[in-house]
């Protein structure tokens, strides 16, 4: 295996950390999360970062290194990321970048402008004419703006909805043509990138199944310690999949099976959305279908050769 700097992707509980970790095992890479809910330190058990015993068998790089109170931008990892593979490679190690967020590899391989911030009063704004408008009618509203990431964005994204309506809004320019511009930090023919993409209902048990093992090693300790902080709802880590649906029961207002039942559908959406995020934005990359790590490993072998 002679890549310097391997790519992989894949939605929630398809097994690209065990992959990830594998190849570190094999090649001494250092691994850099590429994970928006990773990033933050306030939720370890809810997001799947890795444990303390994976992370003592390779570096890794961005993982729980950002306090929940501070929300990053894509362009920010982008910075922090490109920065740390070229530490690595000054040091004369490959790396792996792995998580299941689609934009950060977009950004690496195609290129993201630097986005101004959006005021904080806009945000506000936009969320508040969503829950008013309703998700057509607000679509309807953005296509105006921005066609292109409306027709892009997936049925029920709300977040990226929001999102594209809320720089049209701060800056004049609609999103997509602020995602035209910017070069690709990272050159073609400087990685290999690959996506697992297992069978839906192998994954969509996995799904259910790893949350009920979150639930099990204290991912409530985690929901009450963060939501006791008081703080911005509109914040990144505030929408880490099943923290809504987790306080909701820790408030009183649902039992913690209604609680568990909504949490396990809302991670199986998620996962949707990134199968087809990956699907339509990631098309020419190799795909790896087998359910199981042993089959992963050796698709991935096979691929390299």
């Amino acid at each position: 295996m002679q890549r310097r700097i391997w790519l992989i992707a894949g939605p929630t509980a398809s097994g690209k950390s065990a992959l990830a970790l594998r190849l570190a095992d094999a090649t001494g890479a250092d691994i850099v999360n590429a994970d928006s809910m990773q990033l933050y330190r306030d939720l370890r058990l809810l997001t799947a970062r890795p444990t303390a015993e994976e992370e003592a068998r390779a570096p890794h790089h961005l993982f729980g290194t950002v306090d929940a109170a501070d929300g990053w931008s894509v362009g920010r990892w982008l910075r922090a990321a490109t920065e740390l593979l070229g530490e690595i490679a000054a040091r004369g190690k490959p790396s792996i970048v792995v998580g299941g967020t689609g934009l950060y590899f977009r950004a690496l391989t195609k290129g993201l402008a630097e986005i101004p911030a959006v005021p904080a009063g806009t945000r506000r704004q936009t969320e508040a004419a969503f829950e008013t408008l309703g998700e057509a009618a607000f679509r309807e509203r953005l296509a105006s703006a921005d066609p292109a990431a409306a027709a892009r964005i997936a049925p029920g994204d709300r977040q990226r909805l929001v999102r594209a309506w809320e720089v049209f809004a701060a800056t004049g320019a609609a999103l997509s043509d602020w995602q035209r511009t910017g070069e690709p930090a990272l050159p073609a023919g400087t990685w290999g990138g690959v996506a697992l993409d297992p069978p839906r209902d192998v994954l969509y048990a996995r799904c259910d199944a790893r949350l009920q093992v979150m639930v099990d090693q204290g991912a409530l300790d985690e929901v009450t310690a963060l939501a006791a902080r008081g703080l911005d709802p509109s914040l990144p880590a505030m929408k880490a999949v099943g923290f809504r649906e987790l306080s909701a029961h820790l408030r009183g207002e649902t039992s913690l099976a209604q609680a568990m039942e909504a949490a396990q559908r809302e991670t199986r959406r998620y996962a949707k959305r990134q199968l087809t995020w990956m699907r339509g934005q990631m098309a020419e990359w190799p795909r790896i279908s087998a359910p199981d790590a042993e089959g992963q490993w050796r698709a991935f072998e096979a691929l390299e050769r």
